[in-house]
């Protein structure tokens, strides 16, 4: 092989000698040979200098001297030379200027995490409708961005994986090989490893000791093998050509002597425009989260001082139509400013379902039960906090319907169902929340199976009747399984707990509704942010307390005799032909109350974990926006207590978390 470079290095500088205008494409393609099969043979430094040799003779007149020339095909005679030679056992490692600046590695991490994000959207698109040549386009052109930026900082592993995979794709674009799960499969793993890859240096940003890259050269195998005889028809990897893994690694600057790293030109400035193109199309810029997130805090500071000076007794008795007409117009400004600093925490729900999506094509295949999934509502918007906080709930109630909701394809074609299921997620504005459901064509929840199990687990005392809703959210119960086996899926009982709890924790609820033989949907009910909360403010004694309204079913004064005693039970009153249980607000917090009648004061019917109940209070003040405020520190983790807020009046009002108010109820 050496032999065979050195004379194609010896053709190209004998038709130089020649000087025929032809030449110059005939140089270019001994070079391109070169390239390639340093490639294959894992040596990257001798292909990138090869590739420079080549740009420069055809786009530059400074290779056109005989010297010029000369020197360049010297060296690269030389890095072939060197190449052949054992490498040394510990090479000593450069350190890359450009690759120390934090604020360039930074701005790559996040770039090439959103060309992550559209390379997973592209590759599932892909193994729905492996013709769609768009998505090819576009996967493509990522790697292709990703693997420009990573050579301009020098992080080989991640440059070498980007080009070959890209190399892949060409092929795959010029229709010389088929995309197929295989393909896809591997070009998936590629994309994991770059994500490992930001994840490590997003670390050691934030100075957590240097660690070297993870080794990529298996991986680089794998994605040359697809380009084999057979292995894009067969729909399987051919085995690998030997190669000595370690050529493969981040090639080290002491295989080539004398010859710097330079940037590669024509791929860095497509690059660099596809990243302006993007840039200038999109209209965006870059803020630190802790910047955006104290100017959220200071428009909610604005909005309290505004609502101070509206209700302020000294303004409110004047009669000056010019004051009147300028405190409309701040209370305007102060709503629109407060619109759009929300809207910057804000982001599609499309990038939750997005994460889905990759985890039904892996377990389908991973169970052998084919599913397809099917999303509905993707640019609903939603607080980006809650689209973090709702990852692994999510991911956790999709794994259960793959493994517990959908058949297996031969009870679903005896069922005469489609043999792939259909896991669905839709989103959507709902009465000022947003409705996310995650519904499945399976076989629906079990009601005797489950109660089966709570009984067995004295969770259900004996003779005590269930409707459907109850016996359905006793699969929220701690360690609660219907699962015949334990896989490695589920079937632990570890899981919907922390589902419930994190959902709750948001401000949230979840309803369950199914069809036996059917399917099942779960429908998780949240607020459109977490910054801003819609309330009942009640008062009890002289303070005042939010009762978050999307808990809040209705508000009622009792008649006399409504309520009574029930052993072991506390306080109930009947609430249409249903006794609820009664808790006294005044009595959770040691307030001392207007009245203890309970005919003179005033019930609040609420919902908390999927349980009804009456929360009594003195008055009812209004309704009202608060912008929610941490009690801090020592005060964040009292019982029934979620937050604080600022009311107009300048007063204080603590946020109520009703499953602990309910929870820590007195019983008499």
């Amino acid at each position: 092989m050496r032999r065979d470079w050195e004379e194609k290095i010896d053709s190209i500088a004998a038709q130089f000698v020649l000087g025929e205008a032809a030449s110059v494409e005939s140089m270019a393609e001994c070079l391109a040979w070169i390239r390639q099969e340093a490639g294959r043979a894992g040596w990257n430094e001798i292909s990138r200098l090869a590739d420079r040799i080549s740009g420069r003779i055809t786009a530059s007149s400074q290779w056109h001297t005989e010297g010029a020339l000369a020197e360049g095909l010297e060296k690269l005679r030389r890095a072939i030379g060197e190449a052949a030679i054992e490498k040394p056992a510990a090479p000593v490692k450069t350190v890359n200027a450009l690759a120390q600046d934090a604020g360039l590695v930074n701005d790559f991490i996040l770039e090439t995490r959103e060309h992550l994000t559209s390379i997973e959207n592209d590759l599932l698109t892909l193994d729905r409708t492996p013709a769609q040549q768009e998505a090819l386009h576009s996967l493509f052109r990522s790697f292709h961005t990703v693997k420009g930026l990573a050579g301009f900082l020098e992080f080989e592993s991640i440059r070498a994986l980007a080009h070959e995979v890209e190399t892949i794709l060409d092929l795959a674009r010029n229709r010389q090989m088929t995309i197929h799960s295989v393909v896809i499969d591997v070009v998936l793993e590629s994309a994991d490893y770059l994500k490992h890859e930001m994840n490590r240096l997003e670390a050691e940003l934030a100075g957590a000791p240097l660690s070297d890259s993870a080794p990529v050269g298996e991986l680089i195998l794998r994605v040359q093998a697809l380009n084999q005889p057979g292995a894009q028809t067969a729909g399987e990897l051919a085995p690998p050509t030997p190669i000595h893994n370690e050529a493969l690694l981040p090639p080290t600057p002491a295989l080539i002597q004398g010859v710097e790293p330079e940037l590669e030109v024509g791929e860095a400035n497509s690059s660099s425009a596809a990243v302006a193109k993007a840039a200038n199309a999109k209209f965006s810029v870059r803020v630190d989260t802790v910047k955006l997130d104290y100017l959220l805090d200071m428009v909610g500071e604005m909005v309290i001082a505004q609502s101070m000076v509206r209700q302020d007794p000294d303004l409110a008795g004047l009669r000056n139509p010019r004051v009147t007409r300028n405190l409309t117009q701040l209370s305007r400004v102060t709503d629109e400013v407060q619109k759009t600093a929300m809207a910057m925490r804000m982001m599609p729900v499309g990038h939750l379902f997005q994460r889905v999506a990759r985890l039904v094509r892996d377990i389908s295949r991973k169970m052998n039960k084919p599913a397809d999934l099917k999303l509905t509502g993707e640019d609903t918007q939603i607080d980006k906090t809650i689209v973090e906080e709702l990852a692994d709930p999510m991911m956790h109630m999709v794994r259960n319907s793959l493994d517990h909701g959908v058949e297996g394809a031969e009870a679903r074609k005896a069922a005469g169902k489609p043999e792939r299921a259909l896991i669905s997620l839709r989103a959507s504005h709902q009465a000022g929340h947003i409705l996310i459901e995650i519904e499945d064509d399976g076989r629906g929840l079990d009601k005797d199976k489950i109660l089966a199990k709570a009984r067995d687990r004295g969770l259900i005392p004996d003779g005590h009747a269930l409707n459907d809703s109850e016996i359905h959210n006793l699969i929220f119960e701690p360690g609660f399984s219907t699962a015949a086996a334990v896989t490695d899926v589920s079937g632990r009982g570890v899981g919907m707990d922390v589902v419930k709890r994190q959902v709750t924790k948001l401000r949230g609820r979840i309803e369950i509704h199914s069809t036996p033989g059917k399917g099942t949907i779960f429908q998780l009910k949240l607020p459109l942010t977490l910054a801003i909360i819609d309330g009942l403010v009640v008062g009890v004694g002289g303070e005042r307390y939010i009762v978050p309204i999307f808990t809040v079913q209705e508000m009622f004064r009792p008649a006399e005799g409504m309520l009574s005693t029930v052993k072991g039970q506390g306080e109930m009153v009947l609430v249409r032909n249903r006794l609820l249980p009664v808790v006294r607000l005044h009595r959770k917090f040691s307030v001392q109350p207007k009245t203890e009648s309970a005919s003179e004061s005033l019930f609040v019917v609420a919902e908390a974990g999927g349980r009804r109940f009456c929360l009594m209070v003195d008055e009812f003040i209004g309704k009202q926006e608060v912008v929610i405020k941490s009690l801090g520190e020592g005060l964040k983790n009292i019982p029934g207590v979620a937050g604080g807020a600022i009311l107009g009046d300048g007063r204080v009002g603590l946020i109520l978390d009703l499953d602990g108010v309910y929870g820590d109820r007195t019983i008499a």
